[in-house]
């Protein structure tokens, strides 16, 4: 029962051993540089030259006309195509290129006549009601200012006339029954007397005596009549008048704010139909100027070319061809002009080759549609931000737009081929050079493996720029030394070109990842990992092994047992791998057992390459 249930634990550990396969692998091929352990055999090694050396950087393109008009679609909305000229057509400045459809134009433009006509109308009505307002509004004024006026000399006729002359009369009315009283009184005595003596009648006296009672009421009278002039009546008719005045004069200022009122009213109904008049006289403009763009003529001579085909298909729609039928929107672009025979390069120069690269520097240029034949140009321009199209399609992926004008026109390119540019960075007549992945960096030093006899000895070394294939010393190595192309990296980041491989050392993080907690081998992986994401890079940890005790060692035990020829193998099957499978297989490979993995560095090489290839199987998968 014991010995089962310990079948059944291999058995599952051998399942997880399975999943290391790759790495394991991958540690063999370190089998050919351990240092100065190693054999000069095991090593592939490099001969240092010394010659020209050109550095440079290869980029496709397209080509496209350097000067061109770009003719656009400038009707709003959505419109059939009624009549498209056939690409590749040499046209003279004037000739029709397209004609859009502009059926439905025709119709707005005759609902757009009536309103114009209707807002004619009113602003018409609108601008008399206005002159009928003002003259209407003067007059009332003039009325009211009259009204006015007349109050005010009501005012100053009574006090200056009417009550002085009245006031004149009623003590004049006074003084004369005054006076009558008097006369009456004295004709009274001499009756009296005659009456005495009998010169007169009983009657007679009688008659005076009337006369002096009616005397003195007339003077009472006009003294009463005195007393309400003064006391009543100039009062109360200076109260009216007054009264009048000040009525007359609110009723002028009601009336010049009415009329002002009016007229403001009046003038802003006019401007506002006189707006909604231009208003709609510009719509009809407008209809009128679209229709006139439903026809676009060539500003200049040059050869059609299809804005679809200058374009090229976009990755993640169909661009169809344009036709005669199909519709288009506003600002399309419909046709490329070419105004001359001056062609440039369209190119796109990843980030990691961006910062060799500079304005004005020298170009190749092949042409896949034209075999055999170079030509010769310069950077022209450089996009200062990234391809924003690029960069939404793929964000890890950064490319900056180039402009490379070609020295030379030839009839034979035409827009739209492809092309390759060569921008030649630096030209070396006499340059020391090796390839680019016999360098590593140890400590952000560059550094090669040289071979001295049966040793392998590290030198650091001061290099220039790289092609991607051969980068170039500036000091610390001659011609002639031999170096390995396959340095060990056990404890260094690599930097070859624009790949950069990250590892550090067991040693170098033991103490920091044991602080937090973590298993030392997990941590490793996990912080190269981190980092080389975190710049961009590859983080390739497949070649070899970190075990616990600090030591590097090759998973299938005494590599001088692994022929050349089955390394080789090895290689090539550890490269088709996926980096998720690779990724996997790490972290299956921390979780074994010391024991586990020397059960795994004793197995036979055959029943290793079966598990390779039952593993690469399942990644496929």
């Amino acid at each position: 029962m014991e010995k089962n249930r310990s079948n059944r634990h291999f058995k599952k550990k051998y399942l997880i051993i399975a999943g290391a396969i790759v790495v394991v692998l991958g540690v063999a091929s370190l089998a050919f540089f351990r240092g100065k352990q190693d054999s000069i055999a095991d090593h592939i090694t490099f001969t240092v030259k010394r010659g020209p050396l050109t550095i440079s950087v290869i980029e496709s393109g397209t080509i496209r006309a350097r000067d061109q008009v770009i003719i656009k679609n400038e009707v709003e909305g959505k419109i059939s195509i009624l009549y498209l000229i056939p690409e590749g057509t040499v046209v003279k400045k004037g000739e029709l290129l397209v004609e859009l459809d502009a059926s439905g134009l025709m119709d707005q433009k005759i609902d757009q006549q009536i309103k114009v006509q209707n807002a004619e109308a009113a602003f018409i009505s609108a601008r008399e009601n206005l002159a009928v307002v003002e003259n209407q509004a003067q007059s009332d004024v003039d009325k009211a200012e009259l009204s006015y006026s007349f109050a005010k000399e009501d005012l100053k006729k009574y006090l200056e006339g009417e009550y002085p002359n009245e006031l004149k009369q009623a003590e004049s009315s006074l003084t004369l029954a005054i006076e009558e009283v008097t006369r009456a009184r004295e004709n009274l005595e001499w009756s009296k007397k005659l009456a005495e003596e009998k010169y007169i009648s009983q009657t007679e006296l009688e008659a005076d005596v009337l006369t002096v009672k009616k005397k003195e009421l007339d003077r009472e009278l006009a003294k009463n009549n005195l007393e309400l002039l003064k006391n009543f009546t100039h009062k109360r008719t200076l109260a009216q008048l007054e009264s009048d005045v000040k009525q007359a004069k609110m009723a002028l200022e009601r009336t010049i704010r009415k009329a002002k009122a009016d007229v403001v009213q009046a003038r802003a109904n006019l401007e506002a139909k006189k707006a909604e008049f231009e208003r709609q006289k510009d719509k009809l403009n407008k209809i009128e100027v679209q229709i006139q763009k439903t026809k676009i003529y060539a500003p200049d001579d040059g050869l059609v070319i299809h804005a679809t085909s200058a374009q090229g298909g976009h990755p993640r729609r169909i661009n169809e061809p344009l036709q005669e039928g199909q519709q288009v929107v506003e600002r399309q672009e419909l046709i490329h002009l070419p105004t001359t025979t001056s062609a440039k390069a369209e190119v796109a120069i990843h980030e990691a080759s961006l910062d060799k690269i500079r304005v004005g520097l020298p170009v190749k240029i092949t042409v896949d549609a034209l075999p055999g034949e170079t030509f010769v140009g310069r950077v022209e321009k450089i996009a200062p931000l990234p391809n924003p199209q690029s960069a939404w399609l793929n964000p890890d992926l950064k490319v900056y737009d180039a402009d490379i004008f070609l020295e030379k026109n030839s009839s034979t390119l035409k827009t739209g081929m492809s092309c390759k540019a060569e921008i030649i960075v630096e030209q070396h007549k006499d340059a020391i050079y090796i390839p680019v992945q016999a360098v590593l960096r140890v400590g952000r030093q560059p550094t090669v493996y040289v071979m001295n006899g049966k040793t392998v000895e590290p030198r650091k070394i001061e290099i220039g720029l790289d092609n991607n294939s051969m980068v170039r010393v500036v000091s610390g190595l001659e011609p002639g030394e031999v170096v390995s192309l396959t340095p060990p990296l056990s404890s260094a980041t690599i930097e070859t070109g624009a790949d950069k491989i990250i590892l550090e050392t067991h040693s170098e993080n033991t103490g920091t990842n044991q602080e937090k907690g973590e298993a030392p081998r997990e941590s490793w992986v996990r912080n190269a990992l981190d980092e080389g994401a975190a710049q961009g890079k590859i983080v390739n940890d497949s070649m070899s092994t970190q075990w616990p005790d600090g030591s590097i060692k090759s998973s299938y035990g005494d590599s001088n047992n692994v022929s050349s020829e089955k390394k080789k193998a090895i290689r090539e099957r550890l490269q088709q791998m996926s980096p998720e499978a690779k990724e996997g297989i790490k972290t299956l490979l921390e979780k074994m057992t010391p024991e586990e993995k020397q059960a795994f560095r004793n197995m036979p090489l055959e029943k290793k390459e079966q598990m390779l290839d039952q593993l690469k199987k399942g990644s496929n998968k």
